[in-house]
């Protein structure tokens, strides 16, 4: 049930949805009230998306306060339930990443902690922008049912020390509907919505602990380090305030993670991973988020000996077994792992090649996600349907030596007017220098 909100005393005049939007409008601060009335309005539909479309706007051109953050992270956490997870005996830990091209780490990692001793109770996202969303790509495992009622998701919790669902009518509800309204109206990036977003729905999970992938870099919500660091410490001050363990890892996103960009391709890479395999950057990247949830989690003193149980686990195989056993409680065709021809395919490639000789000097990221989400991988309306099968192979990363001719990447398609569409992206995507560019860390600060 959605608490109710006192919006009129005698003093006052009752509030409106048109006067909060022109409060934020010209830059002045709302009061706690004013933000829990609009959030609660908008979720029970008394206020129209387009009013919220605007607020939105009028928060990402103004900004908001450290305590109209708060006030936002307390709403969307009040709009619905929080889950009783202590009937579970060790600790609750997830990980939570701002969002990313190719980033499928939760894929890896939520089975992987699991294997560890944790509970994972993964709430994900759907693809916000350029950015993939984890429930996308688990949809693309036939009949794997992201929409588990929460009895049933206790249950698979609870059978395999993991469960990856969306956010159900329960579950901070207000998020489910702003978080798709703003993929499309252009308001995804401001680090006060993005707090409370991630927070109000981690918080609701009921967990003890939660790490943070913050993602910077040209495929990044933040592009750069600074802003990054902004909107990491805001989450992790936000989640202490309510007594929460939490840590946030800033990490590169200036070229895809991992070599695919696209549901179902995603889907097999992490299934190379979970196997020992898999490229370097994906596994080492896993490795190290698993690591500090295995630390916050209490299982390891440090991160350090997290890490290295992490890296155990993907080698010992005891991370695809709770893969599997994941995929199978929640309805999934486990054959799969056996044979990924199982998983959609595209039915047609193509390739982008170099039109001169050199180095890999940069990579738009943003514009290899854009290209994704043009060739039916993405969202541009609220209503779109997702395409699992299309998506982009990176045969070339940063610093690669390339001759004129040779592949940059290779596209997975189903639709020739949206393949030629994309290749003109993906083509633009790629700067070719004489020289090799310095090597940048993967992980730039840990906070």
């Amino acid at each position: 049930m959605i608490p109710t909100v006192l919006q009129s005393r005698p003093d006052r005049v009752p509030l409106r949805a048109l006067d909060v939007i022109a409060k934020k409008r010209d830059g002045r601060e709302l009061s706690a009230v004013e933000i829990e009335y609009f959030i609660q309005e908008y979720t029970r539909g008394e206020v129209p998306d387009y009013q919220a479309a605007a607020w939105l706007m009028a928060v990402i051109c103004r900004g908001m306060t450290r305590a109209e953050t708060a006030a936002l992270t307390h709403a969307m956490l009040l709009s619905g339930e929080t889950l009783d997870l202590s009937v579970y005996p060790a600790a609750k830990v997830d990980k939570h990443s701002t969002g990313g091209v190719g980033d499928k780490t939760s894929l890896v990692i939520a089975p992987l902690v699991a294997a560890g001793g944790l509970y994972v109770p993964m709430i994900s996202g759907r693809g916000l922008g350029h950015t993939g969303g984890t429930l996308d790509k688990l949809e693309s495992i036939p009949g794997f049912n992201v929409n588990l009622p929460l009895k049933q998701f206790r249950h698979v919790l609870g059978e395999c020390g993991c469960a990856m669902i969306g956010q159900t009518a329960e579950i901070a509800p207000a998020d489910r509907k702003l978080y798709a309204l703003r993929d499309v109206t252009a308001t995804v990036e401001s680090p006060y919505l993005i707090c409370a977003s991630i927070m109000g729905k981690k918080l609701a999970e009921g967990i003890d602990a939660l790490v943070l992938d913050v993602k910077t870099g040209s495929g990044a919500f933040m592009k750069c380090d600074e802003d990054a660091a902004f909107l990491a410490e805001l989450m992790v001050e936000t989640g202490k305030s309510v007594g929460k363990r939490v840590v946030a890892l800033i990490t590169g996103m200036d070229q895809p993670l991992g070599i695919s960009v696209g549901n179902a391709l995603e889907v097999m890479e992490c299934m190379q991973v979970l196997r020992g395999g898999g490229s370097e950057d994906l596994r080492e990247l896993c490795i190290e988020l698993a690591g500090w949830m295995l630390y916050l989690g209490g299982k390891m003193q440090t991160a350090e000996q997290g890490r290295s149980e992490a890296e155990r686990l993907l080698d010992s195989g005891a991370a695809l077994d709770k893969f599997r056993k994941l995929i199978e409680l929640q309805g999934g065709n486990v054959g799969i792992l056996e044979d990924p021809l199982l998983l959609p395919h595209s039915k047609f490639t193509a390739e982008i090649t170099a039109d001169s000789t050199g180095f890999i000097g940069e990579i738009n990221c943003q514009t290899i996600g854009n290209a994704c989400v043009v060739l039916g991988g993405g969202r541009n309306k609220k209503e779109d349907a997702i395409d699992p099968s299309v998506g982009i192979i990176m045969r070339r990363r940063l610093g690669d030596r390339v001759a004129s001719g040779e592949s940059l990447c290779t596209i997975h398609y189903n639709s020739e007017i949206q393949a030629d569409e994309a290749a003109a992206l993906l083509r633009n995507s790629f700067s070719i220098s004489e020289s090799v560019a310095p090597k940048k860390p993967l992980i730039h600060r840990i906070i």
